[in-house]
């Protein structure tokens, strides 16, 4: 008897774990969305609401870009070894304080805008 009330308890424990657990990515992703935006607000003087303009009339559009190229881009301009159309120092100053957390977050809301 006791085997059995400790065997169903290990398993409502499990079960509630593996519910838990499937969850909190989504709980993250939603995180993450909203920490893109917040870090996008400071972008959009340049690049646009959706990202949809040239900054300062020099970049390419950078709406509709892949996750892994808009990544790219940002470590490239934070590493200081990217300057496409001239922007690299000003894109260095815009990046210089965001993590690799930061620039997954950021590049995934890009992506994401339509």
């Amino acid at each position: 008897m006791k085997k059995t009330v400790l065997s169903l308890i290990f398993t409502s424990a499990l079960v509630m774990a593996a519910e838990s657990n499937a969850t909190a990515p989504k709980a993250d992703a939603k995180a993450d969305a909203g920490k893109g935006k917040a870090l996008f607000a400071k972008c959009v003087s340049c690049h646009g609401d959706k990202a949809q303009n040239k900054a300062l009339g020099k970049s390419e559009v950078i709406a509709g870009w892949d996750v892994a190229k808009l990544e790219e881009a940002l470590k490239g301009y934070k590493a200081g070894t990217r300057n496409v159309h001239g922007m690299g120092g000003l894109m260095k100053g815009q990046v210089a304080s965001l993590s690799d957390e930061d620039i997954k977050a950021l590049a995934e809301y890009i992506h994401s805008l339509k």
